[in-house]
């Protein structure tokens, strides 16, 4: 096959309207099968041109011999009517027929030997043609199972993919729920601590801040009370004074 020949066929098949963009392998064996179909089926039709050709020969053979015979016999009558010379005509075209029996007996065996190398060659090619379709088939099948997997695997691992980006974003809520929890455990024990006071208490109510104000100042009049009523208690118990001191007043 020649160059041309063969950058023809590849674009018979770029163009095929059973080929799309991707050259799906097994719509390319396709093609190769339908076109060695046709080979085939050219094959064919060439031995059956040779058999017609063989048949019209030998048509004309048996055409021929008859005439063969027919001369003869009438080469025999006008010798037996001492016609030679009518006698010597029959005979001379009975060569000449007999020159194209010979010549077409050549051209018949040419035909048969031809017709035996084209049968033989069909058979080969018929073979050949049958083993091709079942590798193709083979090989479609196998292409099939081969895309199918390739697409479980993507959809296997789109699934792993979002599995471990919901695992992750499982993770990331986790954590935020781990610290607000640390951050309000934390919050809580400094408030019961008292580390946390009104400025460090955010969103509390005005009410909270009032009533700690108050606690604050009531605390202050206790521990004012209390100052009080020790230094009372310490003058109470302190030294006794002069006893004209203690009866003066008593005398009044």
């Amino acid at each position: 096959m020649g160059f041309w020949s063969r950058l023809m066929n590849f674009f018979n098949i770029r163009a095929n309207a059973v080929l799309d963009q991707a050259e799906d392998p097994g719509q390319v064996m396709d093609y190769s099968y339908v076109k060695q179909v046709e080979q085939l089926q050219e094959l064919r039709r060439a031995v059956a041109d040779v058999v017609t050709q063989e048949k019209r020969l030998e048509m004309q053979q048996s055409q021929l011999m008859e005439k063969v015979n027919t001369l003869d016999a009438q080469a025999r009558q006008a010798l037996i009517a001492k016609r030679e010379d009518l006698a010597r005509m029959a005979l001379q075209r009975k060569e000449a027929y007999l020159t194209q029996l010979n010549a077409q007996e050549q051209q018949i065996a040419q035909l048969r030997s031809q017709e035996e190398k084209l049968v033989e060659m069909e058979r080969k090619v018929s073979t050949r043609v049958e083993t091709f379709r079942t590798q193709k088939e083979m090989v479609k099948a196998q292409y099939k199972a081969a895309q199918a997997q390739v697409k479980i695997n993507e959809t296997v691992t789109g699934i792993s993919k979002e599995m471990n980006e919901m695992t992750l974003a499982m993770q990331r809520a986790q954590d935020k729920v781990l610290n607000m929890q640390a951050r309000a455990n934390a919050m809580e024990t400094m408030i019961d601590q008292g580390v946390l006071g009104e400025q460090g208490l955010i969103g509390g109510s005005s009410g909270d801040a009032l009533d700690r104000e108050l606690r604050q100042i009531a605390a202050q009049q206790d521990v004012d009370a209390q100052l009080l009523a020790m230094k009372q208690q310490l003058q109470i118990e302190g030294p006794e004074p002069p006893s004209s001191q203690k009866e003066g007043p008593a005398t009044e």
